[in-house]
């Protein structure tokens, strides 16, 4: 039996059921019964089903470009160990070309941009645990992307980083890493394949959860990197660090990665208030350059040895 707008009584239950609109009339709308909303929809303050026309805010851009980075990171760290350049950039490219294709496969196909909902708290990642049971024996079944698409997009963009790995990288490895052997060669190749399927599962379990999170994360993951590479690396002075050229990629990369960061906590919303925290990112570096000389372990040992 259909609904008019007048006869909703009583209100969906759940957090996240709502009624589908079935038709509109002038400005009467005739509704459906409680239930899931359709992909692309979700509840508004009346439990009714209303599709989402609004665009991902600034945060949730740097959100997707956070899990976007994931991969592109660990495609790196893996390549590192044969120390390919042009995979390097094979990887790059694959990352950049699956996340535009991601994007123009998104509603509104054929376009850079997306439309979205809202995220308003951590419970709307999550709409599976909260179906509700009237009679405690029944389920009703109302689980829906309500953070629409910024949960599926991911999986979406890992798909066709997959994709795009498999028909790229084996057809020029062979050109790019002609200097090693037929194991190392496909190293990088057979990591991807491992650590996919943890990003996936990290997405689908901690996708709210890393939504809120992932500014902090990039700022500690990167003080902590930066630290053991220039400790493995045996940067104790600016000299050290001008010797090589990676050194100094790595550095900026990681200063990068602390802007990233910062940005993503401020949202750069007063810039006048937000800017000046961006000069704070060469700060650990530079404290570690001016502190490292005195917390070198043989240092430590020697003096501890005379005495001192």
């Amino acid at each position: 039996m259909f609904l008019s707008a007048v006869d909703i009584q009583p209100a969906c239950l759940g957090l996240y059921c709502g009624r589908t609109v079935l038709s509109v009339n002038g400005s009467v709308e005739t509704y459906g019964d409680c239930g899931v909303c359709p992909r692309g929809q979700r509840t508004d303050d009346n439990k009714i089903c209303r599709e989402c026309m609004g665009s991902p805010d600034r945060y949730d851009w740097l959100y997707l470009g956070f899990m976007a980075m994931l991969p592109l990171v660990l495609h790196w760290f893996f390549i590192e160990c044969s120390s390919a350049l042009l995979q390097h950039i094979t990887a790059l490219f694959e990352c950049s070309v699956a996340a535009i294709v991601t994007l123009l496969v998104s509603d509104p196909v054929g376009s850079l941009r997306i439309r979205s909902c809202k995220v308003k708290k951590l419970s709307d990642w999550y709409t599976m645990l909260y179906n509700p049971s009237p009679d405690y024996i029944t389920t009703v079944h109302c689980t829906h992307e309500a953070v629409y698409p910024l949960y599926t997009i991911v999986f979406i963009y890992y798909a066709f980083c997959l994709v795009l790995m498999m028909l790229l990288r084996p057809l020029l490895v062979k050109k790019i890493a002609c200097g090693l052997g037929k194991s190392d060669r496909f190293k990088s190749i057979y990591a991807a394949l491992y650590f996919f399927p943890v990003l996936t599962v990290l997405q689908a379990v901690g996708g709210g959860l890393l939504y809120y999170a992932f500014p902090y994360i990039i700022l500690v993951l990167s003080l902590v990197t930066l630290a053991v590479y220039m400790s493995a690396s045996e940067v104790e002075s600016f000299k050290d660090l001008l010797v090589r050229k990676k050194r100094l990629v790595v550095l900026f990369s990681h200063w990068l990665l602390h802007a990233y960061g910062i940005i993503s906590i401020s949202k750069l919303d007063k810039l006048e208030q937000d800017l000046p925290l961006l000069a704070l990112v060469p700060a650990p570096a530079l404290f570690y350059l001016l502190t490292a000389k005195y917390t070198e372990p043989s240092r430590i040992l020697s003096e501890g040895g005379n005495g001192h």
